[in-house]
């Protein structure tokens, strides 16, 4: 874990000011909102945001960061909403900072330490919680996707485990549950991942090789030259090559597969 936490704080550079973040999200024409998911004594605050479409649309779920709730996860989940489907982004620290706040409550080592920390079964049932909801909005057709990047990467394939009726799974460099909890899954399952991140590419051998013998389909795309959290890295202003090339990539990757399972 300290390991990651490492990573992560490597990977987060152009975290300290995401203007450009918000600038691309405010000139947007679709439509986002915050809703308040209630389960079980807890609410989970959840940001949304609908396509241009006359018709119903699949939900993506998607899983934030280690870093929790940012600007960043706002303006990929706007951006994903472009595809054509709608997007609940959960705020996984909900009511855990100052004054029951969540993200934006933390600062960038705190909110670190508080992902990292979340019990398994808590982040499983607040997804669920707000998989459940979205699903019944009316904009829904009622299909369910999820795509998660770094902590929420790992977050999406676990999620995979426990989530039957999900029809894809979008795994942007996060590692893999345990190994015998892939025989849960009944979902193709969809990797993104970077070619310069020797910490999780170490674990696609052994996962592929699990994947397969458990009779499941997993497709993971490494990008060459690219580095962990490339998806944000690789649309800040001060983006790598490498970087800007395999978000462009990856971007594109995941229209295609949304639109062919949809």
């Amino acid at each position: 874990m300290k390991r990651l936490l490492l990573l992560c704080a490597l990977a987060a550079a152009s975290l300290s000011a995401q203007d450009w973040a918000k600038q691309k999200l405010e000139k947007s024409p679709r439509h986002r909102e915050w809703v308040t998911v209630k389960h079980d004594g807890r609410t989970v605050e959840t940001y949304v945001v609908y396509p241009e479409s006359k018709s119903k649309t699949a939900v993506i779920l998607m899983i934030h960061e280690i870093f929790g709730q940012t600007d960043w996860v706002q303006e990929m989940a706007d951006e994903l909403a472009g595809a054509g489907d709608f997007v609940v982004a959960p705020d996984l620290l909900s009511g855990m900072g100052a004054n029951n706040a969540g993200s934006k409550s933390f600062d960038q080592s705190g909110a670190m330490a508080a992902v990292s920390h979340l019990p398994p079964d808590k982040v499983t049932a607040d997804l669920n919680a707000v998989a459940d909801y979205a699903k019944k909005l009316p904009a829904s057709n009622g299909k369910l996707f999820v795509a998660g990047f770094c902590w929420g990467g790992g977050q999406s394939f676990r999620f995979a485990t426990n989530r039957p009726d999900l029809a894809a799974a979008f795994v942007f460099y996060g590692p893999p549950p345990d190994k015998e909890a892939l025989a849960r899954i009944k979902t193709p399952v969809y990797g993104f991942y970077a070619g310069n991140d020797a910490r999780i590419d170490a674990t696609l051998p052994d996962t592929t090789a699990a994947m397969k013998q458990a009779g499941k389909t997993f497709e993971p795309v490494t990008y060459d030259g690219a580095g962990h959290g490339f998806m944000r890295a690789g649309e800040a202003p001060d983006a790598t090559e490498a970087n800007a090339k395999a978000r462009t990539e990856a971007l594109t990757r995941i229209k295609t597969l949304l639109k062919q399972h949809s």
